[in-house]
C-alpha cells in the first residue's frame, strides 16, 4: 500500500503538477526522474544485499523496514513544495533529488517486504496467492487514495473548473499521502513482526569475519548470470517503462481528450480498484491452468490491447465524443478488464521472481531473496521513471502546451499525442512479453529445487548434530 500510494503520484500526478501548474516543461520534469535511475542503481543492490548479510534479533528484513518510515514520509512530502523563484533547470533539480531520496527511503522497505515472500512459504501455488494479495492492497493505496484525492482533496472552483490543476488542493494531497505511507509501512512492519523467528536468517554466525567488498560486489552480481532473473529483468524493464508512460499520461488523456471533471475521474480510478480484487482470486487460478510464464505473457498483451481501443477509436473518430452518457460507463468497464489482466500479469511475474531465490540457491548455495528482489526494485523504480522520461518526449514531440486550458487545447494536438502514444505502448509491452519466453522454471522444476534444498538443510542440521556430539567430551 505504501509503495502503491507512492507510485501512483509520482507516476501520475508529479508530471501533471509541475507540468501544468507550475509551469515547468515536461522533457525538465521527465529527465529529472529519469536521471533518479543513477541512484537507484547504486543504493536499490546496496540495500538488499545489506539485508541479505544482516543479523539481529529483529531478523534481518524487519530493522530496514521500520527505519524507512520516517525518512520515507518527510522526503515525500518535501518533493511537492519547492521554494519560491526557482528557475525550471533549478526546479528539475529539486524535483531529481526530493524524488530520488523518496525512492531510496521506500526501497529499504519496499524490498524487504516483498523479499519476505518466498521466506513465509516455498509453495508454488501460495506464492502466487501471497502476491495476489500484495497487489490487491498496492492497489487499493495507489487508485484508492487518487479516487479519493479527486472526489474530496482537487477542489473546482471558478478559477479552476478542474481540480487536479488547483495549485492549493496539492498541500492536502501531499500531507495525506505523506501520513498514509508512514501508516502503511508500521503497519507492515509490526504487523508481521511475529513472523521473524520463523524467517531464513543471514548464513553463517554473528562472529563470522566481514565479507570483503569484493565478494559482495561478486555475489550481487551473480544475479545477473541467473536466466530466469534476467528474463524476468527484460520484460519487467519494458513493462515498467510502459507503466510508466501510461501513468503519466493516463490524466491528459482523461483532461484534454475524453474533458472528464474530477468526479469522473475519481469513479474510473476505481476500475483499477474493481482489476485488483478480480486478479487477486484469479491470478492463482490462471497459474496453475496455464503456468505463470504463459499466463503473464498472454494477459499482459491481450490485456493491454483492449486498454488501448478507446485512443485508437478515439484517433479515428468511433469512440464516445465528450459529455455521452455512455462515455464514463464504458471507459470503467474496458479499465476493469484491462486492468484485471494487467495485474494478473503483474502477479504472476512477481511469484515467478520469488521462485528464481530457490533456483539460485540450488546453484550458489545462498538464499539472496534480498539481492534479487532489490535487483526488481531498481528496474521497477527505474523503469517508472524511464516511462517518465519517454512520456515528456511524447509530450515534448506532440508539442503540447504547458499550462494549457482543456476547452482550448487544438484537436490535431490531441491526435499527435495518441500518434505518439499508442504504438510506443504496445511496442514495448510486446517486446518484454517475448523476453519471458526464456523464462526456464516450471511448477516441476520449482519443486525439484525446493526438494534439494530440504535435503541440503537436513544434511546440514545432521552434520552440526554429529559435530556437537564429537566435539561434547572434549570440552
Amino acid at each position: 500500500m505504501a509503495n502503491g500510494i507512492k507510485g501512483a503520484t509520482f507516476s501520475s500526478y508529479l508530471m501533471l503538477y509541475f507540468n501544468q501548474v507550475v509551469g515547468v516543461p515536461a522533457a525538465i520534469v521527465g529527465t529529472a526522474l529519469a536521471c533518479t535511475l543513477l541512484v537507484d542503481a547504486i543504493v536499490d543492490p546496496f540495500l538488499g544485499r545489506w539485508a541479505d548479510v544482516t543479523r539481529s534479533r529483529w531478523g534481518r528484513r524487519h530493522p530496514f523496514m521500520y527505519a524507512a518510515a520516517i525518512p520515507t514520509t518527510v522526503f515525500f512530502f518535501l518533493t511537492w513544495f519547492p521554494p519560491d523563484g526557482l528557475s525550471h533547470v533549478q526546479l528539475g533539480l529539486w524535483i531529481f533529488a526530493f524524488a530520488a531520496a523518496t525512492r531510496a527511503a521506500i526501497s529499504a522497505f519496499e524490498i524487504n517486504a516483498s523479499a519476505m515472500a518466498p521466506e513465509l512459504s516455498g509453495d508454488y501455488t501460495e506464492r502466487t496467492r501471497l502476491f495476489s494479495l500484495r497487489y490487491w492492497f498496492g492497489y487499493a493505496g495507489a487508485y484508492g487514495f487518487t479516487a479519493f484525492s479527486l472526489a474530496f482533496i482537487f477542489v473546482e472552483s471558478e478559477a479552476y473548473p478542474r481540480g487536479q490543476l488547483n495549485p492549493e488542493s496539492y498541500v492536502n494531497f501531499a500531507a495525506l499521502g505523506a501520513g498514509l505511507i508512514f501508516l502503511a509501512i508500521l503497519v507492515c512492519a509490526a504487523g508481521t513482526h511475529n513472523r521473524v523467528p520463523w524467517m531464513r536468517q543471514a548464513d553463517g554466525q554473528a562472529g563470522d569475519p566481514a565479507m570483503p567488498l569484493r565478494e559482495h560486489l561478486r555475489e550481487m552480481l551473480a544475479a545477473f548470470r541467473n536466466r530466469a532473473f534476467l528474463a524476468i529483468f527484460g520484460f519487467g524493464v519494458f513493462k515498467y517503462t510502459a507503466i510508466g508512460l501510461y501513468s503519466a499520461t493516463t490524466l491528459y488523456f482523461g483532461t484534454y481528450l475524453f474533458k472528464l471533471d474530477t468526479a469522473q475521474l475519481a469513479l474510473l480510478t476505481l476500475d483499477s480498484f474493481v482489476a485488483a480484487t478480480l486478479a487477486a482470486p484469479l491470478a492463482p487460478i490462471f497459474s496453475r491452468w496455464f503456468g505463470k510464464r504463459t499466463s503473464s505473457m498472454v494477459f499482459a498483451v491481450l490485456g493491454v490491447s483492449i486498454g488501448l481501443s478507446p485512443l485508437l477509436l478515439s484517433l479515428f473518430g468511433l469512440f464516445f465524443v465528450p459529455g455521452d452518457a455512455l462515455l464514463v460507463p464504458v471507459l470503467f468497464a474496458i479499465g476493469a478488464i484491462y486492468g484485471a489482466m494487467v495485474a494478473i500479469s503483474l502477479i504472476n511475474t512477481s511469484a515467478m521472481l520469488a521462485d528464481v531465490v530457490e533456483d539460485s540457491a540450488v546453484e550458489t548455495g545462498r538464499h539472496t531473496a534480498g539481492t534479487f528482489f532489490s535487483a526488481s526494485s531498481f528496474m521497477q523504480q527505474c523503469s517508472n521513471a524511464l516511462g517518465i522520461f519517454v512520456a515528456g518526449q511524447v509530450l515534448a514531440l506532440a508539442e503540447f502546451p504547458e499550462r494549457a486550458d482543456p476547452d482550448t487545447v487544438p484537436r490535431p494536438v490531441v491526435e499527435s499525442l495518441l500518434i505518439h502514444y499508442i504504438p510506443t505502448s504496445i511496442g514495448l509491452w510486446t517486446i518484454g512479453a517475448l523476453i519471458l519466453l526464456f523464462y526456464p522454471i516450471t511448477r516441476a522444476r520449482h519443486e525439484r529445487n525446493v526438494e534439494i534444498l530440504r535435503a541440503r538443510e537436513a544434511e546440514a542440521r545432521e552434520r552440526e548434530q554429529r559435530d556437537a556430539a564429537l566435539g561434547g567430551p572434549a570440552r
